[in-house]
Protein backbone atom coordinates (compact mmCIF):
# COMPACT_ATOMS: atom_id res chain seq x y z
CA UNK A 1 0.00 0.00 0.00
CA UNK A 2 1.80 3.23 -0.87
CA UNK A 3 0.77 6.57 0.79
CA UNK A 4 1.05 10.19 -0.70
CA UNK A 5 4.64 11.18 0.39
CA UNK A 6 4.86 14.55 2.81
CA UNK A 7 6.81 17.43 1.21
CA UNK A 8 9.81 18.39 2.95
CA UNK A 9 8.84 21.91 3.02
CA UNK A 10 6.12 24.19 3.76
CA UNK A 11 3.30 24.36 0.97
CA UNK A 12 4.41 28.35 0.14
CA UNK A 13 8.13 27.78 1.34
CA UNK A 14 8.58 27.66 -2.71
CA UNK A 15 7.08 30.93 -4.23
CA UNK A 16 6.78 32.79 -6.04
CA UNK A 17 8.20 30.19 -8.69
CA UNK A 18 5.59 27.34 -7.54
CA UNK A 19 2.71 28.96 -4.93
CA UNK A 20 1.10 27.94 -2.45
CA UNK A 21 -1.76 27.48 -4.19
CA UNK A 22 -0.36 24.70 -6.87
CA UNK A 23 1.42 22.79 -4.48
CA UNK A 24 -2.14 22.29 -2.79
CA UNK A 25 -3.39 21.06 -5.94
CA UNK A 26 -0.64 19.27 -7.35
CA UNK A 27 0.09 17.94 -4.54
CA UNK A 28 -2.67 17.51 -2.40
CA UNK A 29 -4.89 16.45 -5.42
CA UNK A 30 -3.42 15.19 -8.34
CA UNK A 31 -0.56 13.20 -6.56
CA UNK A 32 -3.23 11.81 -4.21
CA UNK A 33 -5.77 10.43 -7.18
CA UNK A 34 -2.38 8.89 -8.90
CA UNK A 35 -1.38 6.89 -5.25
CA UNK A 36 -5.02 5.73 -4.58
CA UNK A 37 -5.31 4.26 -8.03
CA UNK A 38 -2.14 2.75 -7.97
CA UNK A 39 -3.42 1.09 -4.77
CA UNK A 40 -6.55 0.13 -6.81
CA UNK A 41 -5.03 -1.23 -9.67
CA UNK A 42 -2.42 -3.38 -7.51
CA UNK A 43 -4.80 -6.20 -5.90
CA UNK A 44 -4.45 -9.36 -8.36
CA UNK A 45 -1.60 -7.37 -10.82
CA UNK A 46 0.94 -10.18 -9.97
CA UNK A 47 3.17 -6.92 -8.50
CA UNK A 48 2.28 -6.98 -4.94
CA UNK A 49 5.15 -6.48 -2.30
CA UNK A 50 7.42 -4.89 -4.75
CA UNK A 51 9.06 -1.24 -4.73
CA UNK A 52 7.98 1.55 -6.97
CA UNK A 53 10.69 1.33 -8.98
CA UNK A 54 10.24 -2.33 -9.68
CA UNK A 55 6.64 -1.99 -10.64
CA UNK A 56 7.44 1.07 -12.69
CA UNK A 57 9.56 -1.16 -14.67
CA UNK A 58 7.19 -4.24 -14.91
CA UNK A 59 4.21 -2.73 -14.88
CA UNK A 60 1.71 -1.62 -18.23
CA UNK A 61 -1.34 0.24 -18.82
CA UNK A 62 -2.98 1.61 -16.61
CA UNK A 63 -1.04 0.97 -13.68
CA UNK A 64 2.35 1.59 -15.23
CA UNK A 65 0.76 5.12 -15.53
CA UNK A 66 -0.41 5.52 -12.29
CA UNK A 67 2.90 3.89 -10.70
CA UNK A 68 5.02 6.39 -13.32
CA UNK A 69 2.85 9.28 -11.88
CA UNK A 70 3.39 8.52 -8.24
CA UNK A 71 7.13 7.72 -8.53
CA UNK A 72 7.97 11.20 -10.88
CA UNK A 73 5.77 13.22 -8.71
CA UNK A 74 7.84 11.99 -5.58
CA UNK A 75 10.99 12.55 -7.28
CA UNK A 76 9.51 15.84 -8.22
CA UNK A 77 8.67 17.73 -4.97
CA UNK A 78 11.90 15.44 -3.25
CA UNK A 79 14.07 17.36 -5.41
CA UNK A 80 13.72 20.85 -4.35
CA UNK A 81 14.43 23.08 -1.36
CA UNK A 82 13.16 26.52 0.22
CA UNK A 83 15.10 29.36 -0.67
CA UNK A 84 14.46 31.79 2.92
CA UNK A 85 13.43 35.25 2.38
CA UNK A 86 14.33 37.61 -0.53
CA UNK A 87 17.33 35.02 -1.81
CA UNK A 88 14.08 33.71 -3.34
CA UNK A 89 13.76 36.88 -6.07
CA UNK A 90 17.82 37.08 -5.88
CA UNK A 91 19.25 33.98 -6.50
CA UNK A 92 18.26 32.85 -9.58
CA UNK A 93 19.39 29.41 -10.00
CA UNK A 94 23.06 30.55 -8.41
CA UNK A 95 23.79 27.33 -6.98
CA UNK A 96 24.53 24.17 -8.71
CA UNK A 97 26.26 20.27 -7.87
CA UNK A 98 29.55 19.66 -7.03
CA UNK A 99 32.06 16.72 -7.16
CA UNK A 100 31.83 13.90 -9.92
CA UNK A 101 28.23 15.29 -11.09
CA UNK A 102 29.47 18.94 -11.74
CA UNK A 103 32.59 17.33 -13.78
CA UNK A 104 30.33 14.75 -15.64
CA UNK A 105 27.88 18.23 -16.90
CA UNK A 106 31.00 20.02 -17.57
CA UNK A 107 32.68 17.53 -19.82
CA UNK A 108 29.85 16.84 -21.59
CA UNK A 109 27.85 20.62 -21.89
CA UNK A 110 30.80 22.67 -21.23
CA UNK A 111 28.80 24.39 -18.29
CA UNK A 112 25.84 24.39 -16.16
CA UNK A 113 24.76 27.18 -18.34
CA UNK A 114 24.59 25.46 -21.08
CA UNK A 115 23.08 21.73 -19.64
CA UNK A 116 20.59 24.24 -17.78
CA UNK A 117 19.74 25.83 -21.62
CA UNK A 118 19.65 22.42 -23.29
CA UNK A 119 17.11 21.36 -20.43
CA UNK A 120 14.50 24.25 -20.79
CA UNK A 121 14.53 23.18 -24.52
CA UNK A 122 13.62 20.02 -24.29
CA UNK A 123 11.11 20.49 -21.62
CA UNK A 124 9.60 23.84 -23.12
CA UNK A 125 9.71 21.24 -27.10
CA UNK A 126 7.79 18.60 -25.65
CA UNK A 127 4.50 18.43 -27.45
CA UNK A 128 1.23 17.15 -24.69
CA UNK A 129 1.80 16.89 -22.01
CA UNK A 130 4.87 15.00 -19.95
CA UNK A 131 7.91 15.14 -18.36
CA UNK A 132 11.92 16.52 -18.93
CA UNK A 133 14.76 14.61 -17.39
CA UNK A 134 18.37 13.82 -16.41
CA UNK A 135 19.54 10.78 -16.47
CA UNK A 136 22.55 8.66 -16.12
CA UNK A 137 23.85 5.85 -18.07
CA UNK A 138 25.76 2.90 -16.79
CA UNK A 139 28.87 4.49 -17.20
CA UNK A 140 27.63 7.86 -15.49
CA UNK A 141 27.72 9.44 -18.97
CA UNK A 142 24.53 12.08 -18.50
CA UNK A 143 21.20 11.97 -21.18
CA UNK A 144 17.98 14.71 -21.13
CA UNK A 145 15.34 13.30 -22.25
CA UNK A 146 11.45 13.58 -22.88
CA UNK A 147 9.19 11.44 -21.96
CA UNK A 148 5.43 12.22 -22.53
CA UNK A 149 2.70 11.29 -20.12
CA UNK A 150 4.22 9.01 -17.21
CA UNK A 151 7.04 8.07 -19.01
CA UNK A 152 10.14 7.09 -16.23
CA UNK A 153 13.88 6.37 -17.72
CA UNK A 154 14.19 3.48 -15.47
CA UNK A 155 11.88 2.08 -18.88
CA UNK A 156 14.69 2.80 -20.90
CA UNK A 157 17.53 1.19 -18.35
CA UNK A 158 18.31 5.04 -17.43
CA UNK A 159 18.97 5.56 -13.83
CA UNK A 160 16.74 9.44 -12.87
CA UNK A 161 18.45 11.89 -11.38
CA UNK A 162 16.38 15.48 -11.86
CA UNK A 163 12.75 15.86 -13.43
CA UNK A 164 10.63 18.99 -14.11
CA UNK A 165 6.98 18.19 -14.75
CA UNK A 166 5.65 19.81 -18.03
CA UNK A 167 1.66 18.61 -16.94
CA UNK A 168 -0.34 21.78 -17.23
CA UNK A 169 -1.43 21.32 -13.82
CA UNK A 170 2.12 21.69 -12.79
CA UNK A 171 2.41 25.32 -13.86
CA UNK A 172 -0.75 26.76 -15.04
CA UNK A 173 -2.00 28.75 -12.46
CA UNK A 174 1.37 30.66 -11.69
CA UNK A 175 1.83 30.76 -15.44
CA UNK A 176 -0.52 29.58 -17.72
CA UNK A 177 0.81 28.91 -21.25
CA UNK A 178 4.26 30.55 -20.42
CA UNK A 179 5.81 26.89 -20.18
CA UNK A 180 9.54 28.09 -20.31
CA UNK A 181 9.13 30.42 -17.77
CA UNK A 182 8.04 28.13 -15.33
CA UNK A 183 10.99 25.93 -16.60
CA UNK A 184 13.72 28.91 -15.35
CA UNK A 185 11.86 29.61 -12.25
CA UNK A 186 12.49 26.21 -11.06
CA UNK A 187 16.17 26.15 -11.49
CA UNK A 188 16.93 28.02 -7.79
CA UNK A 189 14.76 25.85 -5.97
CA UNK A 190 16.55 22.70 -7.38
CA UNK A 191 18.62 20.66 -4.17
CA UNK A 192 21.58 20.00 -5.79
CA UNK A 193 22.60 17.65 -2.88
CA UNK A 194 19.40 15.27 -3.62
CA UNK A 195 20.48 14.70 -7.38
CA UNK A 196 24.07 14.24 -6.80
CA UNK A 197 22.89 11.25 -4.24
CA UNK A 198 20.60 9.82 -6.72
CA UNK A 199 23.89 10.13 -9.25
CA UNK A 200 25.99 8.80 -6.76
CA UNK A 201 23.85 5.46 -6.22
Amino acid sequence: MFTLIDLPYAPDALAPAISAQTIGFHHGKHLQTYVNNLNALLPGSGLEGLSLEEIVVKAEGGLYNNAGQTLNHNMYFEQFREIPGQARNDEKGANGPTGALAAQIDKQWGSLDAFQAEFVAKGGGLFGSGWVWLSAQADGTLVITQEPNAGNPLKKGLRPLLTFDVWEHAYYLDYQNRRPDYLKALWPLVDWRVIEARYGK
